[in-house]
């Protein structure tokens, strides 16, 4: 059967109708009326038009992918910057937290079926630009809970008389209903009605950047040049690693600012930058992000559904015959090209067995799957990890992350694409430089096991001295009679080292303060000594000497690890077949997100979980963790990565070895093809064969 008008069509449709027809007229030897001819200048300036016109060039589209890539990944990277803000807001455990992080993954793993059937019929720059929109509209949303919720509430020495200040010890039977705790509705439900909010936001992110990512490669790769198909891919890669970084450079300035700003004056916000209460404004972060994504999805509806392949025209201002026919070739051998999306639902499994049956392919994207999975929890709760570890605030951590560690991928990503498009590395090539990238961070990782200090005392938790009852809370000799909270959190440090959750814990009976209403310290404790001085705020675990070295390696492992990113998607790419493009890079992101995004930050937030030495409470629900063990934290957290990054380096040394395998039964044919006259007859044949199909779409043409 011939192919429908229309298709043809859509094909050969790069300039202006009368240029087409010039066009097919000099290449099927037609011969046409003299004024075809006679409008030289016509014909002569519309190429100029197309090339002057920005949203013909795959450049342009490279750049404006790189801003959508560079928005979109902000926003999920600002969502990771605040973990640890979010959790003391809201009172989550770790594994809540990963959870939320990787809600946005289940949207995307169910609509990227769509995105593989899609993938070649549908307008893929508006699909992308409708993305766009979609995940501006999410961080509106995961904005909305700081608006619907009161004030943040914490625990506090206030005063007007000394007699009755609060959050101290209190001996006599009429002061011991100050330290009952008061429920209300809201706070009983903590903070998982407004939760929901950011569960929903999270959903329709993971929906609006399902095209996103899939659709701009594909299409970069469709129309760019062989030779410079490389360095773009290496360029958005390294963009999608730069939005993380701009997400936690965000976060690391409005956390800097108290979260109730908009609803307290200056002279109203009691607590201090620094202070381990202190919650800083995570829904500004959200707006703005929203607003940049918005707008840098605009462009998207002026590209045209197809461009002429970069380096590809002819004098005429066209596209090669030859290359058309290869994609005409190709969309015939497409096999769901003809399908339905419900017989494509229904026939998806084998499609997907069909395509993980390159053995290359596979393994290239499992060794992938395994690189996301320490790259999701690494992203999520590094942060977290530096303020447990070092004793820094979440704006110095954040600052950290996206001013030195990011950057670093980025530059190894960029470099690894420099090496793939000045070397015109095989596959075979790509692999040797994907598994020694994987050696090289193993070896880099493994310092970070040792660079870490051990949980600061802390009596009633970890001293040898305590007794904890975690179900019904902690009770020292000392304070007995105090009757203190539970819940309470306002930790204080003694000029010894030893850190008490609270000046009533530490049984002391009095404050001194300042003109302004803040606590200078602590007096009469009977858990202390008379000579030791008891400060408000923590003690810290006195590791920041270690900050440095470890951000080093850190670094450095991040940096050799990301060389394999742009050679592992050529491998991708180049290891199925043409028509295949489209549908194995859906197929390979539905496995990152099933396999990787979707349970990484839960396995890596459980195994946080499990170094947890004391949970806070509220309202006799446990809710965030206070105190970590700190090693096990170190070493569960760190040996995870190395796990994952052994994984990886396994996974392409095998696609290597099938590589290799390949290769050399290719070799064993040439010479088989070369020596046995059998041979060379059966590829004259097929080669008569392949003039004829060339001939017949031709004339379909």
């Amino acid at each position: 059967m011939g192919l429908p008008s229309t298709k043809v069509k859509s094909n050969f449709h790069q300039n202006s109708g009368e240029t087409r027809q010039r066009y097919l007229t000099l290449k099927m030897g037609m011969t046409g009326p003299p004024t075809t001819a006679s409008k030289p200048s016509h014909t002569e300036e519309q190429p100029r038009r197309c090339a002057i016109n920005p949203f013909h060039s795959i450049k342009f589209f490279v750049l404006c992918h790189g801003l959508l890539q560079l928005s979109q990944l902000l926003v999920s990277g600002y969502l990771k910057s605040i973990v640890s803000t979010i959790e003391k807001r809201f009172g989550l455990s770790s594994q809540t937290s990963g959870m939320l992080s990787s809600l946005n993954e289940i949207g995307s793993a169910v609509f990227i079926v769509f995105v593989s059937y899609f993938g070649s019929r549908v307008h893929r720059p508006r699909l992308i630009g409708c993305g766009g929109i979609l995940v501006s509209v999410a961080a509106f949303t995961m904005a909305l809970p700081h608006f619907i919720m009161g004030k943040y509430t914490y625990d506090r020495t206030t005063t007007n008389n000394v007699n009755n200040a609060s959050d101290i010890c209190h001996l006599r039977p009429q002061d011991q209903n100050l330290k009952s705790e008061i429920c209300s509705v809201q706070e009983s439900s903590g903070g998982y009605d407004m939760l929901s909010l950011l569960i929903v936001g999270q959903l329709l992110l993971g929906i609006g950047g399902v095209p996103i990512q899939p659709f701009g490669i594909s299409y970069v790769d469709d129309f760019a040049s062989n030779r410079n198909s490389p360095l773009y891919l290496g360029i958005l890669f390294a963009v999608s690693v730069l939005g993380p970084a701009f997400g936690f450079v965000l976060g690391s300035a409005v956390l800097r600012l108290y979260v109730d700003i908009d609803k307290l004056s200056a002279a109203d916000i009691d607590l201090e930058f620094g202070d381990p209460r202190w919650v800083g404004a995570w829904w500004l972060g959200f707006l703005m992000a929203a607003s940049f994504v918005g707008m840098v999805s605009i462009p998207y509806f002026f590209f045209p559904k197809e461009m002429p392949k970069e380096g590809s025209r002819d004098p005429e201002g066209g596209i090669s015959t030859d290359k058309k026919l290869n994609e005409l070739k190709s969309k015939q051998e497409d096999v769901t090209q003809g399908l339905s999306l419900l017989q494509f639902i229904k026939s998806f499994p084998c499609i997907l067995l069909r395509t993980l049956r390159s053995s290359v392919y596979l393994l290239v994207v499992l060794a992938q799957v395994c690189m996301s999975a320490l790259m999701s929890g690494l992203t999520v709760f590094i942060g977290k990890f530096l303020e447990q570890q070092f004793t820094v605030t979440a704006s110095f951590a954040n600052l950290l992350i996206g001013s030195i560690h990011v950057p670093g991928a980025v530059l190894g990503i960029l470099i690894g694409g420099a090496i793939m498009r000045r070397f015109q590395m095989s596959l075979r090539g790509s692999a040797i430089m994907c598994f020694a990238a994987i050696f090289a961070s193993i070896c880099a990782t493994t310092p970070l096991l040792f660079l870490g200090c051990s949980t600061q005392v802390v009596a009633g938790i970890n001293d040898n001295q305590s007794t904890l009852n975690r179900t019904f809370g902690l009770e020292l000799s000392c304070n007995r009679g105090c009757s203190c909270k539970d819940h309470a959190y306002n930790p204080v440090c003694t000029t010894d080292g030893v850190e008490f959750v609270s000046p009533c814990h530490a049984g002391c009976m009095s404050a001194s303060f300042e003109t302004d209403g803040k606590v200078v310290n602590y007096a009469n404790c009977s858990c202390v000594s008379a000579q030791t001085l008891v400060k408000p705020g923590s003690c810290g675990s006195g590791c920041y000497k270690l900050l440095l070295p470890f951000m080093i390696f850190l670094t450095l492992a991040g940096f050799v690890a990301t060389f394999c990113q742009t050679p592992s998607f050529i491998l991708v790419l180049r290891s199925v077949k043409p028509e295949d493009k489209s549908l194995a890079i859906g197929i390979q992101f539905m496995l990152f997100r099933v396999l990787a995004w979707l349970p990484g930050p839960v396995l890596y937030g459980s195994a946080i979980d499990t170094t947890c030495i004391q949970w806070e409470t509220k309202c006799s629900k446990k809710a965030a963790c206070r105190y970590y063990n700190l090693d096990l934290f170190r070493v569960r957290y760190i040996g995870l990565q190395m796990l994952f990054q052994c994984s990886a380096f396994l996974l392409f040394l095998m696609a290597y070895y099938f590589l290799k395998k390949e290769s050399l039964r290719r070799e064993q044919q040439t010479k088989m093809t070369t020596t046995d006259p059998r041979f060379g007859e059966e590829r004259k044949k097929l080669m008569e064969q392949e003039s004829e199909t060339k001939l017949q779409l031709e004339s379909k043409a």
